[in-house]
């Protein structure tokens, strides 16, 4: 018998130690956090990349996505809103092919890489699955489930099922999941655990069992052949921040180089590596709001020059006034708050006003005796969120080169106040160091060189 017990426990210990093997590189993620790559689809590296392309003709398919993506924000919040009424309750994860930004992840056992939409207005992490007979055309083979060792659906009845803005029993008590665009597209597909994994940058590779994923059987729309899914980073529950949770300590940055510096690289870090600090950071508090997914700042007044303009409350989005998002390239603020800070700017400029060609920008200024560069002289515009913090926008964030010799406010309207709702773009955002965290309820920012970050 005494053999026989030490045998059982020899086996009981030996068990124990591969369990925690299995866990070791999430568990890892705690101590040291990890860094991935993060391509903006207008790079060199992105598999969207177009060599035809001009700076003005980005500019214009930019302000295209930037009205698409406010226009999913506005309906999301609305449809969250008002879910008492059953035939209204559910809203797009994303506003198809109005994204910015890109990232690889591996996906099963044999892993197999994805390149996906990395989305800070969405949840739900998601991929096109086989068989997938009615699915918008991608370049990369879909996803097959049956090839993997560690997929496993999950059921109906679950709480993870419940969180789903729209959910059904399909086949087997599987949860079955399906998101409607505003533009008519559609995917729909089963709720199922999966590891997922992501080369670390300068480290070693992550991998993170049993997390939680759409495998979409069925799509359709205006998606894009190149990407084959989506990596939600949201607030809300099903995002990967949400699942990696206390591992990551629900923290997550990015730090993103100017739009113009095509062959730079942006990080997405998590963890450890996501902590934002220096004499010149700043915090504001991420206040709650309808959807949980969307992150809501307070911003209290815009200066120029000496001179601040009030922003009020936009109305449909509870406490915060306006959205911080990386997918949305331009700044958007009401009617009234942009009027006063364009008659702000014109007062510190002193070059002629031109009409936009591209019909974007509603300012925009002849720098063809001056440059777009250095020579021209741009008066920063300070945004300031409650907590008094202060973030400075220079020339690279607050105004883009709409056309040869023409440059213009990087700020335009998001319609009357309280009709739509303000939106913190990336152009603003670039070159800071801007760091979530979701415990602490607090978005830190502090200016960076984030091409060698």
């Amino acid at each position: 018998m005494a053999p026989s017990g030490l045998s059982r426990l020899l086996v009981g210990f030996l068990l124990a130690i591969l369990s925690a093997a299995a866990l070791l590189p999430m568990l890892a993620l705690g101590g040291g956090g990890f860094t991935v790559e993060l391509i903006h689809r207008d790079s060199t590296k992105s598999p969207l990349y177009d060599p035809e392309s001009t700076p003005s003709s980005r500019i214009r398919a930019a302000a295209e996505r930037s009205r698409a993506r406010a226009d999913y924000f506005r309906e999301a919040i609305r449809k969250a809103k008002s879910k008492d009424d059953s035939s209204d309750n559910f809203y797009s994860e994303i506003f198809s092919n109005s994204y910015e930004y890109l990232m690889s992840f591996y996906l099963g056992t044999p892993a197999k890489k994805i390149d996906a939409v990395a989305d800070t207005g969405s949840d739900l992490i998601w991929v096109q699955c086989s068989p997938c007979d009615e699915c918008y055309p991608q370049n990369a083979p879909f996803f097959n489930p049956q090839n993997s060792s560690t997929y496993k659906p999950i059921s109906c009845n679950t709480d993870s099922c419940s969180i789903l803005p729209q959910n059904s029993c399909g086949p087997d008590s599987q949860c079955e999941y399906s998101y409607g665009y505003g533009d008519g597209s559609l995917v729909d597909g089963f709720l199922a655990t999966e590891t997922l994994g992501f080369d670390s940058d300068g480290g070693s590779p992550v991998q993170i069992p049993t997390t939680i994923f759409g495998c979409t059987h069925k799509s359709n729309g205006t998606f894009d052949k190149k990407d084959a899914g989506l990596v939600g980073l949201g607030g809300g529950k099903l995002s990967l921040i949400r699942q990696l949770g206390s591992v990551i300590e629900s923290r997550f940055s990015y730090c993103l180089p100017s739009y113009d510096q095509t062959s730079a690289t942006s990080k997405l870090n998590f963890g450890s590596s996501a902590v934002v600090s220096g004499s010149n950071a700043v915090s504001t508090p991420l206040i709650p709001g309808t959807p949980d997914t969307f992150y809501f700042l307070n911003l209290d007044q815009i200066d120029v020059a000496g001179k601040s303009v009030s922003v009020g409350n936009a109305g449909s989005s509870g406490q915060g006034n306006i959205i911080i998002d990386s997918g949305t390239t331009f700044t958007m603020i009401d009617d009234n708050t942009l009027q006063s800070v364009e008659s702000n700017v014109k007062s510190s400029v002193s070059l002629p006003q031109v009409q936009d060609p591209n019909g974007i920008f509603s300012l925009c200024f002849d720098v063809s005796g001056v440059g777009a560069g250095s020579n021209a002289s741009f008066p920063d515009i300070t945004f300031q969120f409650s907590g008094r913090s202060s973030v400075v926008l220079h020339q690279s964030n607050a105004f883009v080169e709409s056309s040869q010799n023409v440059l213009c406010l990087a700020i335009v309207s998001s319609g009357a106040p309280g009709s739509g709702i303000n939106i913190f773009g990336n152009i603003a955002q670039q070159n800071f160091h801007i760091g979530y965290d979701l415990d602490g309820k607090k978005l830190t920012l502090a200016p960076a060189d984030c091409a060698n970050l």
